[in-house]
């Protein structure tokens, strides 16, 4: 029996993934890196590194790298401001869950990132908590951002059940012991989910697959 879902962020709940890729791009071709959505998918969404990597393989400093981080973060939240969009069925889904179980946020954004990003959503009442990348060492592929969160809910692996979008969302979810499902978007619909619980055309389809499990 399903008893607490921990929720992604990113693709899951909010459509910002294109905005990141879009935003980290911009800042990297400005020293003459060209990021593909291949390589970014590679790096960010599978292996869980920062494209800022290619900088530094190219010879960059790491303080020249942090520079353009803070440029790039600059970039995205503006973006957000502008651009954040729920994806569809969300905030009817969360709401037919409410006091049926808890439900509890686990993202790799960064806190700044992610309060910009639900000023207006309201969607942040649905939920006891979010874990941000502020909160743990390692990110997701490493299962610490999920064993966070069992250990704050004091509960285990196999009541449980995460929501994800990517490769390093899914291999994170599984090494914590947790069953997932996935709900792949426009960015990651050509991903490899092997070992997903299952995979759910959107958000909707969670309250079935619930019933399933």
């Amino acid at each position: 029996m399903v008893e607490a879902i921990l929720w992604d962020n990113d693709g899951v709940l909010v459509d910002t993934e294109c905005l990141f890729f879009e935003s980290t791009r911009t800042i990297l071709a400005t020293i003459g890196i060209q990021l593909s959505l291949r390589q970014f998918l590679d790096l960010s969404m599978r292996e869980g590194r920062s494209a800022f990597e290619l900088a530094i393989e190219r010879g960059w400093g790491r303080q020249q790298v942090a520079e353009l981080k803070r440029e790039r973060d600059l970039l995205y939240s503006e973006m957000l401001r502008k651009q954040t969009r729920v994806l569809p069925d969300v905030p009817e889904t969360l709401q037919q869950l409410q006091g049926r179980m808890r439900m509890a946020v686990v993202t790799s954004s960064q806190r700044q990132h992610f309060d910009v990003m639900h000023s207006d959503t309201g969607l942040m009442r649905y939920f006891e908590f979010v874990l941000a990348r502020e909160d743990f060492r390692e990110t997701k592929p490493n299962p610490e951002p999920y064993l966070l969160a069992l250990e704050r809910l004091r509960m285990k692996a196999d009541t449980c059940v995460a929501v994800e979008d990517s490769e390093r969302g899914l291999a994170a979810a599984r090494a914590a012991g947790l069953r997932c499902l996935v709900i792949p978007n426009d960015m990651t619909r050509v991903c490899n989910f092997r070992g997903a619980t299952a995979i759910l055309p959107r958000a909707a389809a969670v309250l079935d697959a619930l019933a399933d499990l």
